[in-house]
């Protein structure tokens, strides 16, 4: 499996009392299809795994693949403190057909690279599907060091990585080190220094309401190498990427679908929705930014 293109994370909608509404899911996921995007993962942190029973995980991905079928690449998240739970969502995984998996570092228990390496490749010879790795110290307190690469590295499944340390210097290290784990990139604002770089995918939170704007920016540095347009893309979206950077991340995510005409409710408990100045804000930043995107890619503006 090759990951190429834009990959969503799927917001997860919710009704008023909180409980998943699954008919607004299936027109989310309908949506993401619709935009030409070219896989979604189901079970990150921007669809609030976190905040479900594992019984919401597994009903969630197989929901989205009986809705998705083939038509997109599909990756599950397996993400879990414990690494029978993992296991256990990377099974189902493989029951229901998906494409990938998505793994992570457990959160929390601090494991060291031997550990963590353990963790991974037990979640491996669970499913035996193709691997995204991601790495997420920021959120995980644990980085996925060199001798960790080294361990995981050597199994067929691990192919690739999506890197959100935000440090330039892991972005050369994997483009060097480990061009056989394909990078992928993972933090927003670095997204044209990591196709410079030689990554060929972007998971990208703002796809769920921007897709064509995400699309626009791969399709400039990946397929036609123009970092002329890629670097005037970038530009126009610094500004939401600094806005979804200001703490409410997933719950930016979602004001974006509402905008979209998707009513995908609130965020879970711990986290509380956006105030209405927060709403005015971002709405000013995705509304410039799509007019610009579309001056930039009409030609308009580049030569």
């Amino acid at each position: 499996m090759r990951f190429e293109g834009i990959y969503t994370p799927a917001v997860t909608p919710h009704t008023p009392d909180g409980e998943i509404d699954w008919r607004v899911l299936g027109e989310v996921l309908e949506s993401l299809v619709e935009a030409k995007g070219h896989g979604m993962i189901i079970g990150g942190s921007t669809g609030e795994y976190y905040a479900q029973t594992s019984e919401e995980r597994i009903k969630l991905a197989g929901y989205a693949k009986d809705v998705i079928g083939s038509r997109v690449q599909m990756i599950v998240g397996t993400g879990a403190i414990r690494t029978e739970d993992a296991v256990m969502y990377a099974e189902d995984a493989k029951r229901i057909k998906a494409d990938a998996i998505l793994v992570t570092t457990p959160p929390y228990a601090l494991p060291t690279d031997q550990e963590n390496a353990i963790h991974a490749l037990t979640i491996d010879r669970a499913a035996n599907l193709p691997i995204m790795l991601y790495n997420y110290p920021g959120r995980m307190c644990v980085q996925m060091n060199e001798e960790y690469l080294a361990r995981v590295g050597k199994s067929k499944n691990v192919v690739a990585i999506k890197e959100s340390s935000g440090d330039m210097g892991r972005v050369h290290l994997l483009a060097r080190e480990y061009p056989h784990i394909t990078l992928s990139c993972g933090w927003d604002d670095q997204a044209l220094e990591f196709f410079a770089w030689g990554a060929r995918s972007w998971v990208c939170a703002g796809s769920n309401f921007l897709p064509k704007e995400h699309v626009a920016l791969y399709e400039a540095c990946v397929v036609e190498k123009d970092f002329d347009k890629g670097r005037q893309i970038m530009s126009a979206m610094m500004p939401l990427m600094n806005a979804l950077d200001g703490g409410k991340f997933v719950q930016c995510i979602k004001f974006g679908c509402e905008l979209n005409g998707l009513n995908v409710g609130d965020v879970r408990a711990p986290l509380r929705p956006l105030n209405s100045g927060d709403k005015r804000s971002l709405q000013t930043v995705i509304t410039n930014v799509k007019r610009t995107v579309a001056h930039i890619t009409s030609g308009a503006s580049h030569a």
